[in-house]
């Protein structure tokens, strides 16, 4: 069986960041990002960009999402607030509070490496195609990485 945190570090825009997925599985995933000048909004101050934080939300949430359906989910949407500034290495943790046959929703909690709240979010994915199709159309289906 793949793991879903091997699935995700085939994702080029995650790895680029440096996301790195802890754990996915049952409906509940856990990653982090360190955070880099490159990700900084401020050129005199590590202060996370509001992109880091939305696209380690966005990435922890797929994998939960993925570690119950096996196949891609592409987000459909998401909702963040902000909540203070990520100024230290950022960790998000993810649990799928619906799953249904063609959209599932996650909470995702991102916090920094002392515990401060980050953002909370809620993503929301596609699950299913239809006919049986992927949810995800178009070049190579990504979903033959994920092998139940």
């Amino acid at each position: 069986m793949t793991e879903i945190t091997d699935v995700m570090e085939y994702i080029p825009f995650a790895s680029h960041l440096g996301i790195e997925m802890n754990e996915a599985e049952d409906g509940y995933a856990e990653g982090q990002l360190e955070l880099t000048s490159e990700l900084s909004s401020n050129p005199g101050h590590l202060i996370a960009h509001g992109g880091v934080p939305f696209a380690l939300a966005d990435t922890v949430g797929g994998a939960a999402v993925v570690s119950l359906n096996y196949t891609v989910t592409p987000t459909i949407d998401m909702r963040i607030d902000y909540l203070n500034p990520a100024t230290t290495d950022l960790v998000a943790e993810a649990e799928v509070i619906r799953n249904g046959d063609s959209v599932a929703v996650a909470d995702i909690d991102v916090r920094d490496q002392d515990g401060t709240e980050i953002a909370t979010v809620r993503g929301v994915y596609k699950t299913g195609g239809h006919d049986g199709e992927s949810a995800w159309t178009g070049g190579d289906d990504a979903s033959s990485f994920i092998e139940q």
